[in-house]
């Protein structure tokens, strides 16, 4: 069978060729459109359920979430296990799937499911997926540098303008903010001028509540005009709280203001961010979509990155924490330079040895051919370009590169001795 080949291989040089320059245009094409990254994704093919019920203890949690969730999503098909963990005012379900599972055909199978589940939890929680990503998706951490700004304006900067606009990006499943204060309405109240005036806790949150809101009404007319009525009452500033009546004696209101101080402060945090001892920062962590190419996520990023910058205040900017980008160029960047040295290494020795640049040139080709039909196997396979595929191709090469060389050490033996 091998001769046979030779001998037909042989006869068609011209067929030889158009194969061998349909590989390299289609190997060139493959090297493009493989997918990129610096690190094998071999994280377990799940979706993540989260609830939040702030201000209790881990057991209710566990009893009345995060038990009812875990033993009504049992009957998903294709789940290997289902893994749960219960905090203090928290809730996390892993669902584990079977690895050939298509994730977007799970995340539905479970949004099904959490139709039925949630009926089963107390009113007003409700559980929500978690990113379509994986552990290994953080690709890049960047952080605002602004001297100038204190860390309440500079998060508000980043949850309500920064982190919207990189979700634009495609390829970015989430943009999750780190560090500084979030703003937030506090109203402090003072317990015993609420027992002098006898209103409960209660009743005051439920005027706050109920006073933050608008209303519409209808369309009247007067005077051949048409008037649309409406009431607005969401809450702009610290002094429409203060304005919010309570109770009326003796037709005096008792508002807010009364009964407690209102102040613009910053959520309880549990933890800060600090980078290279230069004290507290405020940025975000971009989570890449599953099975996305890195490389090409990361690029777009940056692009949309210059143009956030324009619009941010006078003084801030970005600093890049990590960057992921700087791994996979040097993965691709060593195997590049093995690739050419093994090339040289060859050429070298093959000319010293043999005296022969054509039979050197023989072996030289299949160094390159052997790396692009590499790529298109991993093109098919949907196999990542990494730093472990890549030392695959890269050793493969080298023991290659060994058979070549005594095949044509061989062949051009045998020839110049039947000559």
């Amino acid at each position: 069978m091998i001769s046979y080949s030779i001998k037909w291989a042989l006869k068609n040089r011209m067929v030889v060729l158009l194969i061998a320059a349909a590989v390299i245009i289609y190997g060139i094409y493959s090297v493009k459109n493989t997918k990129v990254d610096a690190i094998p994704d071999l994280s377990e093919n799940q979706v993540i359920i989260f609830t939040e019920w702030m201000g209790r203890s881990p057991q209710i949690i566990e009893d009345q979430v995060t038990y009812p969730l875990v033993s009504n999503l049992q009957g998903i098909p294709k789940i290997k296990s289902i893994r749960a963990n219960s905090m203090f005012g928290m809730s996390f379900v892993f669902i584990i799937f079977e690895d050939n599972v298509d994730i977007y055909w799970a995340r539905t199978r479970v949004l099904e499911r959490l139709n039925y589940a949630q009926r089963l939890l107390p009113q007003g929680i409700v559980p929500t997926l978690g990113p379509d990503g994986t552990g290994l998706g953080h690709i890049f951490w960047y952080t605002l540098d602004a001297p100038s700004h204190d860390l309440g304006e500079l998060r508000a900067l980043q949850d309500w303008y920064i982190k919207f606009a990189l979700q634009t990006v495609p390829g970015v499943s989430e943009v999750a903010s780190f560090g500084g204060f979030q703003k937030q309405y506090q109203i402090v109240i003072d317990p015993h001028k609420l027992n002098y005036y006898g209103i409960s806790l209660m009743d005051v949150l439920s005027k706050v509540r109920a006073n933050n809101n608008d209303v519409g009404g209808r369309k009247f007319e007067m005077a051949d005009m048409g008037y649309i009525v409406r009431g607005i009452g969401y809450i702009t500033q610290i002094k429409d709280i203060e304005e919010i009546p309570l109770m009326t004696q003796e037709s005096i209101p008792i508002r807010v203001k009364d009964v407690a101080t209102v102040q613009m402060g910053g959520e309880l945090r549990l933890g800060i961010i600090e980078e290279n001892g230069q004290g507290e920062k405020v940025g975000g962590i971009v989570v890449m979509r599953y099975g996305e190419n890195a490389k090409e996520v990361i690029d777009q990023l940056k692009e949309k990155l210059k143009d956030v910058e324009k619009g941010l205040p006078p003084g801030v900017k970005f600093h890049v924490a990590y960057d992921r980008s700087d791994l996979i160029e040097a993965t691709i960047a060593t195997l590049k330079e093995a690739v050419i040295e093994e090339i040289l290494v060859v050429a070298v020795v093959l000319f010293i040895f043999l005296l022969h640049v054509r039979s050197a040139l023989i072996v030289i080709i299949t160094i390159p051919m052997s790396v692009l039909i590499s790529f298109i196997m991993m093109d098919w396979f949907n196999v990542s370009s990494n730093i472990m595929s890549l030392a695959g191709v890269a050793l493969a090469v080298g023991d290659l590169v060994d058979a070549g060389i005594v095949m044509v050490e061989n062949a051009l033996k045998s020839i110049t001795e039947e000559s």
